[in-house]
Order: structure tokens, then C-alpha cells, then sequence
């Protein structure tokens, strides 16, 4: 079995193959945080997490840089209109930073919920400056990029490859313009790298050519090449980020360092509302807290792995509905089988059970490789849950060992790679808190007792052996109740 990755450059699926033997170096355009994140940011950052989740079951160690964009991003991706972050600060009366912490910690905060894990390197944007000064510096030495009324911008005839990402030719690109003409550009496709700051812009820097602030562009080179390398194995981000925005990282990105940037690129697909493009104007806009409200964050997580991540995929409250309750079906097949676990006994299991598990395995493992199938793979979970019904239902004895294997198997496929599966329920939780409280009662009317006989010491051994494993007892003239306390 070898997992194969379909790369936007080649248009084609390849056999995945990383750099350096057992490492993965990963990048993903991350959010440009002035807003809270939508169900578009919930499809791409769920199908990329599944990615990363995977090579690391297979055995890869992989490093996952995802940036944060508080800086920088324009409102038309022409090099021209108004900071997003600084329009919307403006907007609400607040510095830009201090908007780029209510969304940053947003982000964070749905993305947790959805059960992504976290990226093991999230730099802004901000915070990298000086690389992306240094970048620039290099591309106007190298003749790649010109300085303009105190502007610099990529001069893309320079760089004959540009296009070959997107598959646009440079002579479509000019007889396509649809761009206000900007004198400070030798060629309406040039894009900027650094922009001049006019008199009133907030966010600003010093750099050789007098204050600004980045392109949109830059930050994702300077950052992926300062934590990955000058090589990454995967690029990924949304579709519509192929152009001009991924398109502009591999020129400056190649012309600087004069070898590959990304040898597998990876995009996924939009998602639409009841069949509609998602937005604002359109009044379907729909963030991710509005939809908990809904919905579990984990059925919204299953639903985006019911499509693969590269279709497209369209959020409707009938979606969710069947989503939900084709994810409880699942859940509940895992829970029943949880409960026999506790009263099952040791003894012998027939190998033909082992066949058939290693069967679903094998199964779900081929749609994974294939291209990431998410929907392969988690058809091939619902037939080991109905197979795993059966054989619960069946009446035939089978060994704690073996109910214990099949639950490691739900843990490590549709837990550890799919992140569908809880390693342990909310139920479970409350009946774990449930035996504790009945046997901190316990201890408690022994301990009542023992006061009662004016055995002192031993009461209090036992009030001193609770405290020291963090729980207190707080006696009132009628009751004694416990708590829990930091050691």
C-alpha cells in the first residue's frame, strides 16, 4: 500500500514521496483574522488536519507550520483597496492588534472544537518582518522585483515559469487585465511585494525603501522557507487561493533561492450554501459558532469527511441532519461495544473474527491512500460497525481482549486519523464522575463515623491523604461536602 497525492502542479496523482526520508515539512495558508471562521475555513482546515493525521499514522514525522495573516491581505487582491484588519478595526474603534487577538483567539477556539490539532508552528505574519524585508532585498538584487514610488513590486516577465500552477499564460494574463491601470507597475500582472504606507496608515514599518507594510504574497514564503526550508514537500490551501496567490509564492519564492519551492501541492474544494457560493452579500454567510449552536462540532467534522476534500461540498440544515445522526449510529455501535468491554470475560476469540477486522483495516487504509478518501474510509468504518453489531447481537461469547482490540481499532482509524471518535464519550466521562462521587460518599461516612467514636487520628489521616491528592473536605454542622484543589 503507498499513498498517492493528487499535485495541482502535475494536474496528476503521484506517489508520495518527502525530501528527507520519514519527515514531512507541511504548510497551509492559514486565516486572515478579522472576522470569525466560517464553515469555508471548517473544509479546509478539517481536510488538512486528516492529511496530517495520516502521514503520521503511516509513521512520518511531520512538521505542520499554518501562519496567521495580521497583516497585510488587501479587500481586492489587486495590490490596491484597504487592509482587512485595518478596515475592520477601524470599523469597530479598536487598534488592529487588538483585533487580531479577539480573532486569533476565535480561530483557535473553533478550530479546538472541531478537534483539529494544533499546528506545531503558527507564526504571523507581523512577527516576521525582518525575513520578508530580507526576501525582497533579494529579488531586487537578483533584478527579480523593482522599486516604485517607494513600492516594490515582482516583475513576473522576469520569471518565465509564472502560470504554471494556475495555467495561466502571461499573454492571457495581459489581454485579461481586468485591473485598474497602475503607473508605479511596469506590467498590470506585476504584484507587490512591499507597499508604500500613506499618510494615515496605521500599521507600518521601516525598511530600505521608507515605511509600509507587505504584500499578501510575501509573508507565506518568507515564513514557510524560515521553518521548513527552502524545498517544502506540501503546500496546501483553498482553491481559490491557486491565483494569484500561490502562483505568486512560487516566483518569488523560486527566483530567490533558484530551486523547487513545493514538490506537492494540495488544494481543497468550496463549500456552498443550499448550492450557493457562501457570502455575505448573498446573506448565507454562516461562522462556525453560529453553526454550533446547531450542531455537534464533531458532526460538522464528520460531514466535511463525508465528501473528499477535493469536491465541493454544500451546507444545508437537511446535510447536517443526516450527517448527525448517520455519526450517532456510529458512536452508539462504540459505546455498546465499550459497555460489553467491562463485562466481558478472558478466553479465547476465533481467528476468523481477527480476519475479518483486519479485512475493514485493510480497507479503510486503501481509500486513506488513495488520494486521502475520507468517505471510502468511513464507509469502511460503518461496515465494521455493522459487522461488530452482528457479532454483539449474536449472543456468542467473545474475550475481553478481542472487544478491546476492536475498540483500539475505532481509536486508532476513526480517532486517531479521522478525529470522529472521542477516546472517550461524554456518558463515559459522567459515569466516571459518578463512581468517584459514590466513593468520596464512602469515605466521607467513614470518616463521619469515625469522628462520631472520637477517633481523631484516623479521620484525620484520612482528610490529610485526600488533600495530598488534590480533593478537600469542607465540614458543616449538617454535612461535610468535597472539592477539588490545585496541589
Amino acid at each position: 500500500m503507498t499513498l498517492k497525492l493528487y499535485n495541482s502542479l502535475t494536474k496528476k496523482k503521484e506517489v508520495f514521496t518527502p525530501l528527507h526520508e520519514g519527515l514531512v515539512n507541511i504548510y497551509v495558508c492559514g486565516p486572515t483574522v478579522y472576522d470569525h471562521p466560517h464553515i469555508g475555513h471548517a473544509k479546509s482546515y478539517v481536510s488538512f488536519d486528516v492529511i496530517v493525521r495520516y502521514l503520521r499514522h503511516l509513521g512520518y514525522k511531520v512538521r505542520y507550520v499554518q501562519n496567521i495573516t495580521d497583516v497585510g491581505h488587501l479587500t481586492d487582491n489587486a495590490d490596491a483597496g484597504e487592509d482587512k484588519i485595518l478596515k475592520r478595526a477601524q470599523r469597530e474603534h479598536v487598534e488592529p492588534a487588538e483585533l487580531v487577538e479577539i480573532y486569533t483567539r476565535s480561530y483557535f477556539e473553533d478550530m479546538d472544537a472541531l478537534n483539529n490539532l494544533r499546528p506545531d508552528i503558527s507564526p504571523r505574519a507581523t512577527a516576521h518582518i525582518p525575513e520578508q524585508i530580507e526576501l525582497v532585498e533579494k529579488l531586487v538584487e537578483e533584478g527579480f522585483a523593482y522599486v516604485s514610488n517607494g513600492s516594490v513590486y515582482f516583475d513576473v516577465q522576469k520569471f518565465k515559469e509564472y502560470g504554471k500552477l494556475s495555467g495561466r499564460k502571461q499573454e492571457e494574463l495581459e489581454a485579461g487585465a481586468r485591473i485598474e491601470i497602475n503607473p508605479e507597475k511596469r506590467n498590470p500582472s506585476d504584484f507587490a511585494l512591499w507597499k508604500k504606507a500613506e499618510s494615515g496608515h496605521i500599521m507600518r514599518w521601516k525598511s530600505p525603501w521608507g515605511e509600509g507594510f507587505p504584500g499578501w504574497h510575501l509573508e507565506c514564503s518568507a515564513m514557510s522557507m524560515k521553518y521548513l526550508g527552502q524545498t517544502l514537500d506540501i503546500h496546501g490551501g483553498g482553491l481559490e487561493n491557486i491565483f494569484p496567490h500561490h502562483e505568486c509564492e512560487i516566483a518569488q519564492s523560486e527566483a530567490a533561492n533558484k530551486s523547487p519551492f513545493v514538490r506537492y501541492w494540495i488544494h481543497n474544494n468550496m463549500v456552498t450554501v443550499n448550492g450557493q457560493k457562501m457570502g455575505k452579500s448573498l446573506g448565507n454567510f454562516i461562522t462556525l459558532k453560529d453553526a454550533f449552536t446547531k450542531y455537534r462540532p464533531l458532526t460538522i467534522r464528520f460531514f466535511i469527511l463525508c465528501t473528499h476534500y477535493r469536491s465541493p461540498v454544500d451546507f444545508s440544515n437537511e446535510a447536517l441532519d443526516a450527517a448527525d445522526k448517520g455519526l450517532e449510529r456510529l458512536h452508539n455501535t462504540i459505546k455498546h461495544l465499550r459497555e460489553q468491554i467491562e463485562y466481558a470475560k478472558d478466553g479465547s476469540t476465533p481467528n476468523s473474527i481477527y480476519e475479518k477486522l483486519e479485512q475493514y483495516k485493510r480497507t479503510f487504509i486503501e481509500s486513506m491512500d488513495e488520494d486521502i478518501n475520507t468517505p471510502g474510509a468511513i464507509a469502511a468504518l460503518f461496515d465494521l460497525s455493522k459487522e461488530v453489531n452482528s457479532l454483539l447481537d449474536s449472543g456468542q461469547e467473545i474475550s475481553k481482549k478481542c472487544l478491546g482490540d476492536i475498540d483500539t481499532l475505532y481509536k486508532q482509524l476513526g480517532g486517531d486519523v479521522l478525529g470522529i471518535i472521542p477516546q472517550i464519550f461524554e456518558s463515559e466521562q459522567k459515569g466516571e464522575a459518578d463512581v468517584l462521587d459514590n466513593i468520596m460518599r464512602v469515605l466521607i461516612d467513614t470518616r463521619n463515623e469515625l469522628r462520631k467514636a472520637k477517633q481523631w487520628q484516623l479521620s484525620d489521616f484520612i482528610r490529610n491523604k485526600l488533600t495530598e491528592i488534590g480533593i478537600a473536605l469542607d465540614d458543616k454542622p449538617d454535612s461535610t461536602a468535597w472539592k477539588r484543589i490545585k496541589k
